[in-house]
């Protein structure tokens, strides 16, 4: 099974033509590598704008830091963050469609009615199990990461294989459509430094499992710890994993450098494209 297209309230997006971008604008104090430049309205509008012009296919707003170690923020404090920037950008024009980076069924819900297209779950429905009906009610695509509360597994790319098949299954038995459904193997979640690198060698047997992959590599760990540089310093590091993540089949990239990572997906695109004529 592969899906062609998805399906947002705003716009359809093509998942067969090009590699989508998802561009990030986190409206938190403490996200790991932009916390705090966005929460502001205004700025938070501007900086969607500018995605956009960057190419940015998606919009992920996010209310709560994923980082390690970050404090739990609650229901209310979250809504308090994303709604308001959601309304502002929708009364602004844009009508490019924007995912809600939450685990919270409630929050995804009112995000929705503000005016979201698009649920990105990185607890996979495990945290929130309303989660799956918000999505069905709402006929949203959503999202759903790999994710564990322990990095333990006795056969780590089988292991994970396995919980993303359980996952979809789960979604299924919630009643979501499989042109709903897109996977995320989860990078810099419940795995190791080790296993993060393994796991990008590993990304064509998710990409197998037949729906459309997310992958969000954006100067994560995994790429600052390599590099042996901070994390607004690892573009090149990043676009490294982009181009190794679409040509192993990966639809859509999840990036705070919208328009460099625009760039790389265009020219990795035409590649594979003069490959696929051969």
């Amino acid at each position: 099974m592969t899906v062609g297209r998805l399906n947002c309230k705003h716009q359809t997006l093509s998942l067969n033509e090009r590699t989508l971008i998802m561009g990030i604008l986190n409206v938190t104090p403490d996200s790991f590598s932009d916390g705090g430049r966005y929460v502001d309205i205004d700025t938070a509008v501007e900086r969607a704008r500018l995605m956009v012009a960057e190419g940015a296919d998606i919009i992920d707003i996010g209310g709560e830091s994923t980082r390690p170690g970050a404090a739990i923020v609650t229901e209310e404090e979250e809504l308090r963050r994303v709604i308001p920037a959601i309304r502002a950008i929708r009364e602004a024009g844009l009508t490019t469609p924007i995912s809600i980076d939450t685990y919270k069924a409630e929050v995804a819900r009112q995000a929705l009615e503000a005016g979201a297209d698009i649920i990105n779950d990185i607890w996979g429905l495990q945290k929130d199990r309303a989660m799956a009906s918000v999505a069905v009610s709402h006929n949203a695509p959503i999202v759903l990461m790999h994710n564990r509360d322990e990095a333990v597994y006795a056969n780590f790319i089988h292991d994970v294989i396995n919980d993303l098949r359980r996952t979809v299954d789960r979604a299924h038995e919630a009643g979501i459509r499989d042109d709903q459904i897109i996977l995320d193997p989860g990078i810099g979640f419940a795995k190791s430094h080790e296993q993060n690198l393994q796991l990008m060698n590993y990304l064509d047997r998710i990409v197998a499992l037949g729906y459309p992959v997310l992958l969000g590599t954006s100067r994560k760990r995994m790429i600052h710890r390599t590099l042996e540089l901070p994390p607004d310093e690892v573009v090149f590091g990043t676009a490294a994993t982009v181009v190794y993540g679409i040509v192993q089949g990966c639809r859509i990239v999840r990036v705070h450098d919208v328009q460099a990572m625009k760039k790389t997906a265009v020219m990795t695109n035409a590649m594979l494209a003069q490959k696929e004529l051969e």
